[in-house]
């Protein structure tokens, strides 16, 4: 029996006993801004300030280090259409410089801004979906270097 994309699940059970949790179900609930839990609650409190425990489920969210990943993706998926796109036009048409930097750079900062929290979400999500970084009920320990 195959199981589909939304039912896939990284791991199985693990040897510590915990089961395993679904990874594209909680990306997805991650970036629509639900608790990748239960679906239902909110991930955010503000545009990019998570809640600490969802509130219809309580599952603890402050657990997250969704730190920069989430700017660095952003980056590097708005760099990847805006610069697809600007070669398009340019191509197509005898556009001056001023003239693309009138479309470019507010199109770039709208891009950026309105991908900005679904992919922080999604790492969110991640982040549960593996037990990382306290998802799991333990806490993290970091290894001395010597």
């Amino acid at each position: 029996m195959s199981k589909g994309m939304e039912e896939q699940v990284i791991g199985g059970e693990h040897h510590s006993g915990r089961v395993a949790r679904p990874l594209w179900t909680a990306i997805k609930r991650g970036m629509l801004g639900w608790c990748p839990h239960c679906g239902e609650g909110k991930v955010f409190g503000a545009f990019t300030k998570p809640v600490d425990k969802c509130g219809v489920c309580g599952e603890e969210l402050h657990h997250h280090r969704a730190d920069d990943l989430p700017a660095y993706l952003v980056i590097v998926i708005v760099g990847h259409i805006v610069v697809g796109a600007f070669m398009t036009v340019e191509a197509a048409t005898t556009l001056s410089t001023w003239q693309h930097a009138l479309i470019w750079v507010p199109l770039t900062i709208i891009v950026a801004i309105a991908l900005l929290q679904p992919v922080k979400g999604a790492v969110i999500g991640l982040q549960w979906a593996l037990y990382m970084h306290g998802f799991g009920g333990e806490k993290d320990e970091f290894e001395p270097h010597p």
